[in-house]
């Protein structure tokens, strides 16, 4: 059996952390990977042990539960505690993207960061032809009650991501829902910017802490 080499042993560059910090998460392999989120070894196994315990149990098919990391040796309640977060994180994540944006609602829950902004963010979600999130991205940050935006600059993105359609939204820290003179005016122009550019714009949202406003819904595009 190949013996598991040890990250002391490793060159410094070459260790996970300072690889992670260097190049980015998707340049690790799984194990690498393992190895980070673990973090230091203890009494009952280095690091690599571990990480290559966890990795064998993955592999297998085999439900991930308290009760089989805790069986592995050095895990602790804490640390399968952490493995276990950092799968559901995963799964959630995963799952989420992975579903079609098909209501208000689906919508909504993606806005729910900048509700409560004391500065007016403008957000863009561009979409493929089957209305799954492809980016969503801030476009621009205003000021408390104003916030610059352009046709050009919400589009340059969608364009690049090769999007069927785009949904807008922007935020009111006042709290005020209704839309102003100059959020017609844009949306207006997103409409038309994007017939003519054949992205279309599926809907632009107001929201507040507690409310929002669809133009689509009032039947303003």
């Amino acid at each position: 059996m190949a013996q598991t080499r040890k990250i002391h042993q490793l060159p410094a560059i070459d260790r996970p952390r300072e690889k992670l910090e260097r190049k980015g998460a998707s340049a690790l392999s799984d194990f690498e990977l393992l190895e980070v989120m673990i973090g230091n070894g203890n009494a009952g196994g280095d690091v690599s042990f571990i990480a290559r315990k966890v990795q064998q149990l993955l592999r297998s098919g085999s439900p991930i539960t308290y009760e089989s990391l805790t069986g592995i040796k050095g895990i602790n309640t804490v640390l399968a505690g952490k493995i276990l977060s950092a799968l559901e994180i995963s799964r959630r994540h995963l799952l989420w993207d992975a579903l079609p944006l098909n209501s208000l609602k689906d919508i909504l829950s993606r806005l729910d960061a900048i509700r409560d902004k004391q500065q007016e963010y403008v957000v863009c979600l561009s979409l493929d032809g089957g209305q799954r999130l492809i980016a969503q991205r801030t476009v621009t940050i205003g000021t408390l009650d104003t916030s610059l935006a352009h046709p050009r600059e919400i589009y340059a993105d969608a364009i690049a991501d090769r999007a069927a359609c785009i949904i807008v939204a922007h935020n009111h820290p006042s709290g005020e829902v209704l839309p102003s003179t100059k959020d017609t005016t844009l949306t207006q122009q997103l409409a038309a910017a994007g017939q003519i550019l054949g992205v279309g714009l599926r809907d632009h949202l107001i929201v507040t802490k507690t409310d929002y406003f669809s133009f689509r819904q009032h039947h303003l595009i």
